[in-house]
């Protein structure tokens, strides 16, 4: 399959979860629901979403709903409320505020323009936005990974929390003397932050071991099985870590003609936020492939 192909296969299968979104604005829609209707794995959908459309799912929902709230506006005399009900909105407030961050005035000051002097909602036809990129070009290979044996120690919380595990984890490793320099420092993550509520994120702060070393108290221990991998090398802070997975997943993977497999994602760290300063890190991201 040609590059071109690829590209144009992602698009489409892109464009069925738009259509089916702008199709169902009047419900729930789960990622499992849209990442099915795309053919796409669940596990990485939104990254793949939010990489091609840059938006994610929740923020382009949003948007189309306000849209088709504010075309209500001007061509139907239902109450503010009733709209923001239809918007998905609990309450004429909580549009409200909503409704005037996108458009700069009230509902009510919109509905009294006069005709023509309104933003135009969008025709009903699914298309795909151009993300922005920029920046360096992004540098993506393929790798085999061989399966590694980890000790670990699960956080459940914010991201930008992973701190103390970390320091329970080296606290535990150093006195047993496995941290050599052959020693690898990873993250996994199991969820998107863009989906999963802050408190309930999953990630695992691992060091690799040889198979000598038990599991012990919190101190988890676990063999990741092998296989191929998308890697990439993120520079800078960890905090913009996601705009480094938007760009793979929107940029390269539609032209590389390979899927994202179900599993989690590797974060190897190369150097340490003691020894370097935030804009100078080094995170080699791997996704897996299928």
């Amino acid at each position: 399959m040609t590059r071109e192909s690829t590209i144009e296969s992602y698009r489409e299968r892109m464009v069925r979860a738009l259509t089916h979104i702008q199709s169902h604005l009047d419900r729930e829609l789960p990622l499992e629901e849209l990442a099915a209707v795309a053919c796409f794995s669940p596990y990485h959908f939104h990254r793949i979403f939010r990489g091609m459309i840059g938006e994610t799912v929740k923020e382009y929902v949003r948007r189309l709903r306000l849209e088709r709230a504010a075309l209500r506006l001007k061509t139907s005399a239902d109450p503010v409320t009733a709209l923001a009900l239809d918007a998905g909105y609990e309450t004429h407030e909580s549009f409200t505020r909503a409704f005037h961050t996108m458009f700069g005035v009230s509902p009510t000051e919109f509905r009294d323009r006069p005709s023509g002097a309104y933003f135009a909602p969008p025709d009903g036809i699914a298309r795909i936005p151009t993300p922005p990129s920029g920046g360096e070009p992004l540098d993506v290979r393929i790798e085999h990974l061989d399966g590694i044996r980890i000790a670990f120690i699960r956080h459940v919380g914010p991201y930008g929390s992973v701190g103390a595990a970390w320091s329970r984890l080296m606290g535990w490793a150093w006195p047993k003397g496995l941290c050599g320099p052959q020693t690898r420092m990873l993250g996994i993550c199991y969820d998107d932050p863009e989906i999963t509520p802050a408190d309930k994120l999953r990630y695992d702060a691992a060091i690799t071991v040889s198979s000598s070393i038990a599991p012990q108290g919190e101190v988890g221990v676990q063999e990741l099985p092998g296989g191929e991998y998308a890697a990439t090398l993120h520079r800078g802070p960890y905090e913009h870590l996601g705009e480094t997975y938007a760009r793979c997943c929107g940029e390269w993977l539609p032209a590389s003609g390979r899927e994202l497999r179900g599993a989690p994602t590797l974060e190897f760290y190369l150097n340490s936020p003691q020894m370097a300063k935030p804009a100078d890190l080094l995170t080699r991201i791997c996704l897996p492939l299928e």
